[in-house]
């Protein structure tokens, strides 16, 4: 075993987790998903079938990520944050073959108690303030809060909200690396 999993984890049959992965209390990892390098599964964690995430994902505790949902590297998944998997849930009605996919992609952040409607990805570097309710498809370098979630502004790869220049130019304050803004996308320029 590479990994690392407490004693009250539960694994199913069937998943693949990857070296360095560390498992904690009373999570459960279920059949035929699959847990990158160096991920950290926080506590009460639910990882459902077919789930995929990539390596360096960080999960804080109380997250549940149900089935249709992809996790890019380097992505945080914030304290008691969830997934659904299903647009029109009804207890009487079976839906299980419907499920709708969601990936979020490479270094996205994803605040506390935030909601992630179903079959809306979120973009690269992606930050989803606490408690937002995303209800649509979110751009690279976004920051969206509220409910439902609208975009504040942007931000970059470290983290920091970016103010573009008259000539749509950012800078990082921490790394120093720079970003264009052009037709309502943000690139991060080449060093």
């Amino acid at each position: 075993m590479d990994y690392f999993a407490h004693e009250t984890a539960v694994i199913d049959e069937g998943c693949f987790i990857g070296e360095g992965t560390k498992i904690w209390h009373f999570s459960h990892i279920m059949p035929d998903c699959t847990i990158g390098e160096r991920c950290n599964i926080g506590q009460n964690v639910v990882v459902s079938p077919g789930v995929k995430l990539g390596s360096n994902v960080k999960v804080q505790n109380n997250v549940s990520i149900y089935t249709g949902v992809i996790c890019e590297d380097d992505v945080f998944l914030g304290p008691s944050m969830v997934f659904t998997n299903v647009t029109n849930p009804r207890s009487a009605v079976n839906r299980r073959g419907q499920y709708a996919e969601t990936i979020v992609k490479q270094g996205s952040s994803i605040g506390a108690n935030a909601t992630i409607v179903c079959g809306h990805d979120i973009g690269r570097f992606a930050f989803i303030g606490a408690g937002a309710v995303v209800t649509k498809t979110v751009p690279d370098y976004a920051l969206v809060v509220g409910n439902p979630a609208r975009q504040m502004g942007w931000m970059s790869e470290y983290g920091h909200r970016l103010e573009f220049d008259t000539e749509g130019i950012a800078t990082c304050p921490e790394s120093g690396e720079k970003y264009k803004l052009e037709d309502k996308k943000v690139t991060k320029l080449s060093a």
